[in-house]
């Protein structure tokens, strides 16, 4: 999972991209880069967090009334500053981009580009593939007559090669901004617009709340294999595929996004409160009256106020946070992630001593940091804790771009509810029912389809039982190298590098 902007309009647009990047930190926190194009492209990327990527001096030189942006959360790949994107390729015109989301079929992909038109990627970042891919169909047109047909059908073919969840920006050199995303619409982009007496400026952002950053009025979201290109006349062409059942990641809702973005026209926040309501009905068939509902904070907050108000005890906020320490779930390592929870959480003995406590995540896919939560709380004097999960239990590998990509790791892929109760030490464990999850998110609530994989097991492109080997093995590799090649990292992120 990674956050991606792109932005076209009359005058420098870095200070915008760098406003839009921090607002989608949340989306990852291994590498930032910024690429931007004036007579030749300007490129700046490396290892850290936006703040620590850009400084003065690199801002200074990345001009240009055009510019694509990310920022990288670690999954297909290793975690190293030449993985960092956006990617650039000379020819044709010279491209640059940046992607969300997972290649399903990289090594078909990758054996494609190497027969066909004879392209090695340098890295093992799926975002070349798709680059090279969209590359390659685009110089087999009229170059010097290069029409928006041309590259929309460039486009559609890059589409019916690569598999997976992707949404792509990509800056076409002296031409404009292209915006597409797979055919199935798994992963979230939107387009917006604010004008200024020099003429329109454009965006397209993984999520709409660095609109409200920004001032920019939202459009509307990018389609399942929908793609979208603004020219240099600022001009707006829009390419629809056929109609297929769009299956977009409902784990956004339940976790990735911001609560205040608006994701296919429903704001994250008012989602996340309905989780808390329905799920009580499980709370009260279970005979469990707690003394007060807490949250794990930030992404269980909305859920546990819906939770606390529909069975009518107190919401209290008793695990403080250290706002300086990164989301756990996105932290490469087991290790890092255990000691993330241990330096970011703090409960309030006060609050907690003596009482039954419902405490309210968002999900549990590993267990180990909810174990952890649950000890802070007894070691706090907790009388009781209920460990309640806004998500279904995970028993199936995302393969799509979140960090469940080994079924390992799943716990609930590996022992019942009452196991994962024990192992996690909790006096009781409740999910929210798979098919309450299904109801909310259903084409008739006006969501339009969703994938629920990582619930259901049932993947929206097809039979991927081979993809799946393939992803894990690939992880499996980069963890084998790493446990080689143990070399010290400084607090200090690496200075970035320029082209």
């Amino acid at each position: 999972m990674c956050g991606i902007v792109g932005f076209h309009g009359p005058d420098n647009v870095v200070g915008d991209m760098i406003i839009g990047l921090t607002a989608l930190q949340h989306r990852g926190q291994d590498a930032a880069g910024i690429a931007t194009f004036d007579d030749s492209f300007h490129l700046c990327k490396g290892q850290g967090l936006v703040n620590d990527v850009f400084k003065p001096k690199h801002v200074k030189k990345l001009k240009g009334n055009i510019g694509i942006g990310h920022v990288r959360y670690t999954t297909q790949g290793a975690n190293d500053s030449d993985l960092a994107q956006p990617f650039t390729t000379s020819y044709p015109f010279g491209l640059a981009m940046v992607h969300n989301g997972n290649v399903i079929n990289f090594r078909d992909v990758a054996k494609r580009l190497h027969d066909k038109y004879h392209v090695l990627p340098k890295t093992t970042n799926d975002l070349e593939l798709i680059m090279y891919t969209f590359a390659s169909e685009l110089r087999v047109k009229d170059l010097d007559h290069i029409s928006v047909v041309d590259i929309f059908d460039a486009v559609e073919t890059t589409q019916e090669l690569v598999e997976g969840a992707y949404a792509t920006i990509t800056v076409i050199a002296g031409h404009g901004l292209l915006a597409f995303t797979d055919p199935l619409g798994i992963r979230p982009l939107a387009l917006g617009r604010r004008d200024t007496p020099n003429g329109p400026v454009y965006a397209f952002v993984s999520e709409s709340t660095c609109f409200d950053y920004l001032d920019f009025e939202f459009v509307e979201n990018v389609g399942p294999g929908q793609a979208i290109f603004i020219d240099n006349n600022y001009q707006v062409h829009r390419k629809n595929q056929p109609e297929l059942p769009k299956n977009f990641c409902v784990f956004e809702q339940i976790y990735f996004a911001r609560e205040d973005s608006v994701i296919h026209g429903r704001l994250v926040a008012r989602e996340r409160v309905r989780l808390g309501k329905i799920i009580a009905r499980k709370l009260v068939d279970a005979g469990l009256k707690p003394d007060m509902v807490i949250d794990v904070p930030s992404s269980g907050y909305f859920s546990a106020s819906g939770l606390a108000e529909a069975i009518g005890v107190p919401y209290r906020r008793a695990l403080v946070k250290n706002n300086h320490m990164g989301r756990s779930f996105i932290v490469p390592t087991q290790a890092g992630r255990e000691d993330v929870v241990k330096k970011k959480l703090n409960p309030i003995r006060e609050f907690v001593e003596g009482k039954k406590v419902a405490v309210v995540d968002d999900s549990i896919v590993r267990g180990t940091t909810s174990r952890r939560i649950v000890r802070l709380l007894r070691e706090a004097g907790a009388k009781e804790v209920y460990f309640i999960s806004s998500a279904p239990p995970i028993v199936s590998p995302c393969i799509y771009g979140i960090d469940m990509a080994m079924s390992t790791e799943l716990i609930a892929a590996n022992y019942t509810e009452d196991e994962i109760c024990r192992y996690i030490e909790a006096d009781k464990v409740i999910y929210q029912d798979l098919q309450d999850l299904y109801e909310l998110f259903s084409e008739e609530r006006g969501h339009g389809g969703s994938c629920f994989a990582c619930f259901s097991g049932k993947y929206p492109t097809g039979d991927v039982t081979h993809y799946l080997r393939h992803i894990q093995e690939e992880r499996a590799s980069h963890r084998s190298d790493k446990k080689k090649d143990k070399k010290s990292v400084s607090a200090k992120a690496p200075e970035p590098t320029e082209h």
